[in-house]
């Protein structure tokens, strides 16, 4: 283990204990691979995204303030927490933005099948929360693996250290989540 991923985990435990300011001096040490794992997320988001990188990270950063009670294991565990915070960010601002693009309230016209529109991004990024939602009451072990592997950009090694399983685990388990995923939100889109 590295003096940095030392340094990280005994912070997280101090903040764990109560020392606010452990949060305060984790931060600048962890900020640049939020940033990154933040820009590999914005990259798979939906197109036309007009939350910028840096400010999913701040938004991330107000959220994980509140997390102070998580058993934190290490720096690995701590970018996952931060994986399914950024995603909870995301899958809040495509709600909302889908709330305003039907109208918040106004009347609501039936098209005809045939005129209806193709499905956007964000139609598509929260069929796949639901599809999450729905595969984490039957197999939650399978949703923190997309979590961390989709959203998190976390490799194959990283997940199974959190996991604490082995590598070969995760491939299987990532490979039959992906299937899962595929067939239900295929099956939702008829």
């Amino acid at each position: 283990m590295t003096s940095s991923t030392q340094q990280v985990s005994q912070l997280l435990s101090a903040w764990r204990a109560g020392d606010v300011a452990a949060f305060d001096r984790l931060m600048p040490m962890v900020y640049d691979e939020l940033r990154r794992l933040a820009h590999r997320y914005m990259r798979r988001g939906p197109a036309g995204q007009t939350l910028q990188t840096t400010a999913l990270v701040h938004e991330a950063y107000l959220r994980l303030a509140g997390h102070r009670d998580v058993d934190w294991q290490d720096r690995t565990h701590f970018f996952a927490v931060c994986a399914q915070v950024m995603r909870g960010l995301m899958v809040d601002r495509a709600r909302s933005r889908q709330a305003i693009k039907r109208g918040g309230g106004l009347h609501h016209v039936q098209f005809k099948e045939e005129t209806a529109p193709a499905a956007t991004q964000d139609e598509k990024l929260l069929a796949l929360d639901e599809a999450l939602q729905r595969l984490a009451t039957l197999d939650p072990r399978k949703t923190r693996i997309v979590e961390m592997r989709y959203f998190g950009g976390m490799s194959v090694e990283e997940t199974a250290e959190v996991l604490k399983v082995s590598p070969i685990t995760v491939k299987r388990e990532w490979s039959k989540a992906r299937a899962w995923l595929y067939r239900e939100m295929k099956a939702t889109e008829n």
